[in-house]
């Protein structure tokens, strides 16, 4: 597993320097520690976000494997409001996404999302 873990970030990093994106911190991504703190709670949690149903995530327990690991996701996601858009509606860029819908169907606020955002964005 830590193998995988590295490999995923040297692979991120490999990404990064290609594409010109930073992975680290940036100003564009400042958020209040709270913030990420309930993010993480409900990205976590079982009820709400549940991401772990499908996403490794590091720190968290019994994650899934259907989706990719959330690793150097400001290397992935440079601008906040594309992933706030996945997170909310995965469809408008995959049709055919087994992501839930969780801002089109109203699972999670804008706030909540917003706050998952944040905590997914200090990974």
């Amino acid at each position: 597993m830590i193998k995988i873990r590295k490999r995923l970030v040297i692979v991120a990093a490999a990404f990064a320097v290609l594409t010109g994106c930073s992975i680290v911190g940036s100003s564009a991504f400042a958020a209040s520690a709270s913030d990420v703190s309930e993010g993480k709670k409900l990205a976590f949690g079982r009820t709400k976000g549940n991401c772990l149903a499908c996403h490794m995530i590091e720190g968290g327990s019994a994650h899934g494997n259907i989706a990719p690991p959330l690793v150097a996701m400001k290397a992935r996601y440079p601008a906040k409001a594309k992933l706030t858009a996945q997170i909310s509606d995965a469809s408008r860029m995959n049709q055919e996404t087994m992501m839930p819908l969780f801002g089109a169907h109203a699972i999670l606020s804008e706030a909540e999302i917003d706050k998952i955002v944040d905590f997914v964005l200090s990974l």
